[in-house]
């Protein structure tokens, strides 16, 4: 009979997906956000919420570990992470529009929804691109 493993945490390679997929929201940004600024930061505000929320997914079994709630399924969790995700990207990108009272500033809900989609899906996309990633990444 195996014994069962200790889920490890996930730095490196919860960064890297984090980082790709926040380029994707930049990405999807230029297109959304016509104003420069507005832009600007909300690129640098995707960027560092991907990479957190990504984190937060990929090591989900690790802290439910730690608090000792082993029997929730990590899916629960990390499907929660990424409607939070979507949330906070379609809330943000519509409180800069009504702050601002400008067009072109707001993202779709068919990005949000994608964007929150894939960071819920982080943990299960890792194995597939695990060997695309270099091996000092991987830790």
């Amino acid at each position: 009979m195996a014994e069962p493993t200790t889920p490890i945490l996930i730095i490196g390679p919860s960064i890297a997906l984090g980082v790709i997929i926040g380029a994707y929201e930049a990405i999807v940004i230029h297109r959304d956000v016509t104003v420069p600024t507005h832009r600007f930061g909300h690129m640098i505000h995707a960027f560092l919420l991907a990479i957190l929320f990504v984190f937060c997914t990929m090591n989900t079994e690790f802290v439910l570990g730690l608090v000792g709630f082993e029997g929730i399924l990590p899916i629960f969790v990390q499907a929660g992470i990424g409607l939070i995700a979507v949330i906070k990207i379609h809330g943000v990108s519509k409180a800069i529009k009504s702050a601002g009272g400008g067009a072109g500033l707001g993202e779709t809900w068919f990005h949000s929804i994608l964007i929150g989609a894939l960071i819920a899906a982080a943990p299960y996309v890792y194995p597939v691109v695990e060997g695309l990633l270099p091996d000092w990444l991987k830790f």
